[in-house]
C-alpha cells in the first residue's frame, strides 16, 4: 500500500513539472514600446519674458561668477537668500537690474541734474519688469541680436577695474588707486545703468523703457556717449593719476 501512495506522489510531481514550460510557454511576451509610442521628449528650454534664450556668451572670466543667467521666464526671486554670504551671485542678473530700477527719490544731484523721481518706481517690482521686458523687445527690433547678450556685453564693458579710496596717513589724506572685486564691478556697472535709463527719461518725452535700451546699445558697443561707460573712464582716469 505504501510502495502504491509513494507511486501515485512521484507521478504527479512529475506532471506537474512537466505543466511549468508549458504555463510559461502560454504567457505572452510583454511587449517593449518604442520610442515613437512613448511620445516625443519634452525639453526644458525656459525663455526670458517667453521670447529670449539664455544661451549667451560671457567673455570676461572674472565676472563670469556673478552673472547669474538661471533660465527663468520671470526673475522674481523675493531676495530669500538675502541672509546668505555672497547671495547676490546667486541672483539672477535681470533681477539685479530690476533692483536697481527701483531706486527712491532722494532727489540727490546726479550726472548734473537734480532727479527727483519722488518714488514712482520704489518697490514697484511689476512695473520694473514690464520696463525691462519692453526696452529688451526694442533691443531686438533695432539690432536683431539676442537682447541678454547685448546686456551681459554692456555689463563687461562698463565695469571699471580700477578705482581709488581713501587713505589717512596721519592728518593727511590722499586718494590710493586699488584693484576692484568682481562683485563691486558688478554692482558699479548695474548702479550707472539704472541711473542712465532714470537721467535719459527724466524731464523727456522719452519712457524708461526707450532709454535703457539705448544705453544698453551703447554700452554693448563702447560707445563714449553712453552714461555707464563715462562713469567707468572717469573712475579709472582717477585711478590712473593716484597712482
Amino acid at each position: 500500500m505504501a510502495d502504491e501512495v509513494q507511486q501515485v506522489v512521484q507521478e504527479t510531481a512529475e506532471a506537474a513539472t512537466a505543466e511549468k514550460p508549458k504555463r510559461r510557454a502560454a504567457r505572452p511576451a510583454a511587449k517593449k514600446a518604442s520610442p515613437a509610442e512613448e511620445g516625443p521628449i519634452q525639453q526644458n528650454d525656459t525663455m526670458l519674458f517667453g521670447k529670449y534664450s539664455f544661451a549667451v556668451k560671457i567673455s570676461d572670466p572674472s565676472l563670469r561668477n556673478y552673472i547669474n543667467l538661471k533660465p527663468v521666464a520671470y526673475p522674481m526671486s523675493f531676495r530669500r537668500t538675502s541672509q546668505k554670504k555672497f547671495s547676490k551671485a546667486e541672483m539672477s542678473v535681470i533681477e539685479r537690474l530690476e533692483n536697481s530700477l527701483m531706486r527712491g527719490g532722494t532727489g540727490g544731484k546726479i550726472g548734473g541734474r537734480v532727479i527727483r523721481t519722488k518714488g514712482r518706481l520704489q518697490g514697484k517690482k511689476l512695473k520694473t519688469i514690464k520696463i525691462i521686458e519692453d526696452a529688451f523687445d526694442s533691443i531686438h527690433r533695432q539690432t536683431g541680436a539676442n537682447p541678454i547678450q547685448i546686456f551681459v556685453r554692456a555689463l563687461e564693458y562698463s565695469a571699471p577695474i580700477d578705482d581709488t579710496t581713501r587713505v589717512r596717513y596721519g592728518g593727511i589724506i590722499s586718494n590710493v588707486a586699488v584693484d576692484v572685486s568682481a562683485s563691486r564691478r558688478m554692482d558699479i556697472a548695474l548702479r550707472n545703468i539704472a541711473l542712465a535709463a532714470l537721467i535719459g527719461g527724466f524731464g523727456t518725452k522719452r519712457s524708461v523703457a526707450d532709454t535703457l535700451a539705448s544705453e544698453l546699445i551703447l554700452a554693448s558697443r563702447n560707445d563714449v556717449n553712453s552714461y555707464s561707460i563715462k562713469r567707468k573712464n572717469e573712475i579709472e582716469r582717477m585711478a590712473r593719476s593716484a597712482k
